[in-house]
């Protein structure tokens, strides 16, 4: 696995990624339990069962250490999503892909340590954040294969990053609404992306050649 961006060492021996992975566990439960202004290297340190020194071997300051988590976590989601789309029972067809982004999103969101603030970057003002576009170009990659899309294809990844913050958007007031994410949100947000992507991804140059009939209804465990 590559190592989280902003390490200023990567760890070599096994002890060193175990350190490592303990330092960004003990993060995660501190962001929960504190929040991302009250999070400390110390305290971190402290969680974690390791000296200060060990946190700054590979951490300048808790902003790197939250991105490493976030790294940490898409690449633990798109993980999920290919675990899922490569099972023997999973269907056909873009619909169930996109059932299983959203509903690997959901599962993370209720179960991940820190998830609900830190998710794919650190708390920052809606304008300045960029995790999206790596989001949508990540599972644009991530569903290229499977479903015969062109990742360097410019329409197609407009339309992915479009997705992506139209369901960021509606999953987060899902979340506001109930700290579990509303059930009717959620089935809302999954038929306004079928929807938008139907356009593109239904008939002869969509790739998956899944006609609009081919689901009846929202997949996975979310809705």
């Amino acid at each position: 696995m590559p190592a989280p961006p902003l390490l200023r060492r990567a760890p070599v021996q096994r002890r060193s990624a175990q350190r490592l992975a303990r330092i960004l566990d003990a993060c995660a439960e501190l962001l929960d339990e504190t929040g991302y202004e009250d999070l400390s290297t110390r305290a971190v340190a402290g969680r974690a069962g390791v000296p200060i020194g060990s946190v700054y071997r590979f951490f300048p300051n808790k902003r790197a250490m939250a991105e490493a988590l976030a790294r940490r976590n898409l690449d633990a989601y798109a993980d999920r999503i290919s675990a899922r789309l490569t099972a023997p029972e999973q269907p056909p067809g873009w619909r169930a892909a996109m059932d299983v982004v959203i509903d690997e999103y959901l599962a993370m969101k209720r179960t991940v340590s820190g998830f609900a603030l830190v998710e794919f970057t650190v708390p920052a003002p809606r304008e300045s954040r960029q995790a999206n576009y790596e989001v949508a170009d990540r599972l644009l990659r991530l569903l290229a294969g499977r479903l015969g899309l062109d990742p360097a294809d410019a329409r197609l990844r407009t339309v992915f990053l479009v997705g992506v913050e139209t369901a960021d958007a509606l999953l987060q007031l899902a979340f506001r609404i109930d700290p579990a994410g509303d059930p009717a949100i959620v089935t809302e947000a999954k038929e306004l992306l079928r929807a938008y992507l139907a356009r593109y991804l239904d008939g002869p140059d969509g790739g998956s050649g899944e006609g609009a009939a081919g689901e009846a209804g929202p997949g996975g465990g979310a809705g």
